[in-house]
């Protein structure tokens, strides 16, 4: 990871992460996120959920309490192919908070192994640090989650935040 903040030079700094989807009924995933410095020590914690883009329906749950007939949104596979795009892939949308105050709603595309988000909104505390926009992408590569991530942060424009080659632990 590296980036530059406040007129310095970017430096290099090592971390470590674990990343965890979860699978839900409401077929969406839970995203959860830990990242600790090179000794150990937390540095950010992200959670989360990301979906398949389509318009909310009857049967869904929400806002807030609001029931839903409990009814799955995609029962088959021709249903789901029904939502593919004109690129060969599917929309996403993921909301992201993390432990700095901060939640960014993404919208993207999921195509083969390749994930591409970038953010539409980005809601911050008055008290966190000037964060305005991401980009991500994630894909699979000989087994490991290749990831990249973009940033307008702190006064610089969108460029390069991190970076890691995540492996798959069985616990």
């Amino acid at each position: 990871m590296s980036y530059p903040v406040e007129g310095t030079v970017a430096t290099e700094i090592e971390f470590f992460q674990r990343v965890e989807f979860t699978p839900l009924s409401t077929g969406k995933l839970e995203y959860r996120s830990t990242v600790s410095d090179s000794q150990g020590d937390s540095m950010v914690q992200e959670q989360g959920y990301w979906m398949l883009a389509q318009a909310s329906t009857a049967d869904q749950a929400g806002p807030g309490l609001l029931p839903g007939t409990g009814k799955p949104i995609i029962e088959t596979r021709d249903e789901l192919e029904l939502l593919r795009n004109s690129n060969d892939g599917f929309e996403i949308e993921a909301i992201i908070t993390n432990s700095d105050s901060v939640s960014e709603l993404y919208f993207g595309q999921i195509k083969g192994a390749r994930v591409e988000i970038a953010t539409d909104a980005v809601l911050r505390s008055p008290n966190s640090k000037e964060y305005t926009a991401g980009q991500r992408m994630f894909g699979l590569v000989d087994g490991a989650l290749l990831w990249a991530w973009d940033m307008a942060a702190i006064g610089s424009p969108l460029r390069s935040h991190a970076s890691a080659r995540l492996e798959k632990q069985n616990d």
